[in-house]
């Protein structure tokens, strides 16, 4: 039987929950209203709800050269290309070293899971240096490969801890009535482990392409051109620059930046709650 909830728990939660959805709503109602305002010439000095004048241009005027004449579009590119790059070489070898240590033991598993969450509770900046000095001797440390690598060692201990539990919530007697059929190891992965943990793997992927995709103060250690800047990167550049440049088309960017990322959990929102809700559980 559900518990009854009382009138007053239920009317503080209420406005609990409602606290909670004007904080997160208000900042991007205020880069809404930023990036249609047509009338500021730098920075916002006072707060409106809506536009004093609503107009396109500070839109437009950002898809044509928003960043030192580099177009929005190759910002845009060089973005989801780094991302997407990040994403998948962070989740193929965070499958191969999370089903390692879900299926296998051996020596030393214990302190590698633990160096791993180390890693993932250390703060970025503590591998500038190494990761500095290492695309530094590879001679791509001011490339967009480089900066896949640097994102893609910043998402690998989240893949692997995620993945490592969906791989665990697996039966393992599944694994082993495909061996009994005459399937190796690569065949019993591909076909019934991998599908299996599907979901899972797509959270894991997301994740690490938002983390690649929003990442904007690490960066510039491993750029020199405005060439391979990033749009999250030209945003912070705008903005500590000190320049003249209206904020609404800052908003107007920072908009266009976001879409992306919206529509890709409008597509998969269904899946992304239930795996964040309720963990890898089935």
């Amino acid at each position: 039987m559900h518990k009854k909830i009382k009138p007053l728990q239920q009317i503080l939660s209420q406005f609990g929950l409602a606290l909670i959805g004007i904080y997160v709503l208000l900042p991007i109602w205020g880069i809404l209203r930023l990036a249609f305002d047509g009338t500021l010439k730098g920075r916002a000095t006072e707060f409106r709800w809506f536009p004093k004048e609503f107009s396109l241009q500070p839109l437009l005027s950002v898809i044509d050269r928003p960043y030192q004449s580099v177009s929005f579009f190759t910002l845009f590119q060089n973005s989801l290309m780094v991302s997407i790059s990040a994403a998948i070489v962070a989740v193929i070898l965070g499958i191969s070293l999370a089903y390692a240590f879900a299926r296998f033991r051996f020596p030393g598993r214990q302190t590698g899971l633990f160096l791993i969450l180390l890693t993932a509770v250390l703060p970025p900046v503590a591998f500038t240096t190494p990761l500095y000095l290492l695309l530094s001797l590879l001679k791509v440390r001011t490339t967009l490969l480089g900066l896949v690598i640097v994102y893609a060692a910043f998402a690998m201990p989240f893949c692997v801890w995620n993945l490592r539990a969906a791989f665990q919530s697996i039966p393992k007697e599944l694994e082993e009535a495909a061996f009994l059929d005459g399937a190796g190891y690569f065949t019993t992965f591909l076909r019934i482990t991998l599908p299996l943990a599907t979901p899972s793997i797509a959270v894991a992927a997301l994740i690490a392409f938002l983390m690649a995709y929003s990442e904007f103060t690490i960066g510039w250690l491993f750029v020199e051109k405005a060439e391979t800047v990033t749009l999250a990167m030209s945003i912070y550049a705008i903005l500590t620059s000190g320049s003249a440049q209206p904020w609404s088309q800052i908003g107007s960017l920072a908009l266009l930046m976001s879409a992306p990322v919206v529509i890709i959990f409008l597509i998969f929102q269904r899946t992304l709650l239930e795996r964040l809700m309720f963990g890898n559980a089935e």
